[in-house]
């Protein structure tokens, strides 16, 4: 997408827009965390203990989930369980549980878990791919349920996944192993048939479709996986199949207790200097920011502007979470790949995170409109907060008018004196 002489008139119209000087600051939050040397040894003793290994028998073939958001160690936990599994005579394989993402192709999916590390070189397992699925049966409410192929006719399935507070709906389950079983493993079609009337009921129809697939399905368990608001990992639990349904919200709970925040709140602009697939399933988490793409559920924080500066790099182009800005930039639309984003906002049906808000030809200038266009702020102390996305909130940048705020607040601490934004000669922040 080029640039247009409309848009090279947002810098016209913004070039008066003073920004103020920034300070760095601390968040502090719960660093309990288990060490990447020992998360192997976690999930051996875990798997041991939980009755998994009992289930895990000589000549089986073992399939196990991966999933495609940026959870911490993930390559490592994955090869814990493989090698678990190996030892006890069983063949483990990989297989992405993942939806519609990386464009809704086995290819896509492949490369994004290749991107964290999941390849057969390091797992020393074969990595299957595949958006073949099979009919499971039909839910009480007449809904149809699929199941990947290759873990359908696989010995047994063991879930890995991260369990934390979703985007876009509240229940017992939310993300985590039992929907990694129902939509990650749905593949496309599969998740299609769950997201079809949107979000409002899958609190409760999660448990009700997860019925079906834990019935039809040979699952033997699962490995729940919590990180700190540091976004290492701080808890590895292993489940039987019927742990699970029990274990599992207990996890959720423990989770959210756990997720990072913004503990300023009434900002005029957040500035956001990534989103991604790979932070949020939204790009950016709405739990963070405040703003949530379903009007049923409303955030704590309250921020008026939201100006969104890049992509990251794991992300492979999907630009979900876009619409949530109200500004971003050139940049940023210049990474967008239809391809990667678009198969996925077609099956999930949440169309405004896809969309293309006003886009600035620099950071400067995002972040100078996002500015002018709010209103009714005290436009001499603006009230600006800059995360680098909503994954990593340790450090964060206030303006001046915050760091009142800072200073007093019990769990913040303000690490450098106001500076300037550091951009360069081409407007971009350093």
């Amino acid at each position: 997408m080029k640039a247009t002489a409309g848009n090279r008139l947002i810098e016209e119209l913004t070039k008066d827009i003073s920004l103020p000087k920034m300070a760095k600051c601390l968040q502090y939050f719960d660093e309990d965390h288990i060490e990447e040397k020992d998360i192997p040894r976690y999930v051996y003793a875990e798997m041991s203990k939980s009755g998994l290994a009992d289930r895990i028998k000589p000549g089986m073939r073992i399939a196990v989930t991966g999933g495609s958001r940026g959870v911490a160690n993930i390559a490592l936990i994955l090869k814990a369980i493989v090698d678990f599994c190996s030892e006890k005579g069983a063949y483990p394989f990989v297989f992405p549980a993942m939806g519609s993402h990386g464009g809704a192709t086995a290819e896509g999916q492949l490369e994004i878990l290749a991107g964290y590390g999941i390849t057969e070189e390091y797992l020393n397992c074969p990595v299957m791919a595949s958006m073949d699925t099979v009919y499971l049966g039909n839910t009480e409410e007449g809904m149809q349920v699929f199941c990947d192929k290759y873990a359908y006719e696989a010995d047994g399935i063991i879930l890995c996944n991260r369990i934390k507070t979703h985007s876009a709906f509240r229940g017992p389950f939310e993300s985590g192993l039992m929907k990694m079983a129902v939509i990650g493993m749905g593949k496309q079609y599969g998740a299609e048939q769950v997201h079809r009337d949107g979000f409002s009921r899958l609190g409760e129809m999660l448990p009700m479709i997860g019925r079906v697939v834990f019935e039809q399905a040979p699952i033997l368990g699962g490995v729940g996986i919590v990180e700190n608001a540091f976004d290492q990992t701080c808890l590895i639990k292993a489940m039987t199949r019927e742990e699970i349904w029990t274990e599992e919200p207990k996890l959720l709970s423990y989770s959210k207790n756990r997720l990072g925040k913004i503990y300023i709140n009434d900002i005029d602009v957040l500035v956001v200097d990534q989103i991604g697939k790979d932070c949020s399933g939204d790009g950016m988490d709405p739990n963070i920011t405040g703003r949530f793409a379903v009007d049923y559920l409303k955030g704590d924080l309250r921020v008026q502007r939201i100006a969104v500066l890049d992509l990251t790099e794991a992300t492979h182009g999907s630009f979900v979470g876009v619409g949530l800005a109200d500004v971003t930039t050139r940049r940023l639309i210049d990474k967008m790949d239809v391809d990667q984003t678009y198969p996925n906002i077609i099956t999930n049906t949440v169309v405004c995170t896809a969309k293309i808000p006003m886009y600035a030809n620099n950071d400067k200038v995002c972040i100078q409109a996002a500015l002018r266009t709010c209103n009714y702020i005290d436009r001499e102390n603006p009230r600006i907060v800059r995360i680098k996305n909503t994954r990593n909130l340790g450090e964060i940048w206030v303006s001046e008018a915050l760091i009142g705020e800072v200073d007093q607040h019990g769990c913040m601490k303000r690490l450098t004196e106001p500076m300037d934004w550091g951009f360069d000669e081409s407007g971009n922040l350093w």
